[in-house]
């Protein structure tokens, strides 16, 4: 599992995944936000501005990303 550290209470999904060089923009983020390729603590989510907290767990294309 990978960590990743953030500096506020919260970060949005599609900033996270902008953040850990999943995507390369809101658009790309968007698209597999959308397309249920995302899982955040196990669940599909498909809200792009969902808050991640520390201890929040994001998956995606096989990558296990922990927010601290």
């Amino acid at each position: 599992m990978e960590y990743i550290e953030i500096s506020s209470d919260f970060i949005k999904l599609d900033q996270f995944l902008k953040l850990a060089n999943i995507v390369m923009s809101g658009g790309e983020a968007k698209v597999i936000i959308i397309s249920e390729e995302v899982l955040v603590n196990g669940e599909v989510c498909t809200q792009r501005g969902k808050k991640l907290r520390s201890g929040d767990i994001v998956q995606v294309n096989g990558r296990k990303i922990s927010i601290k």
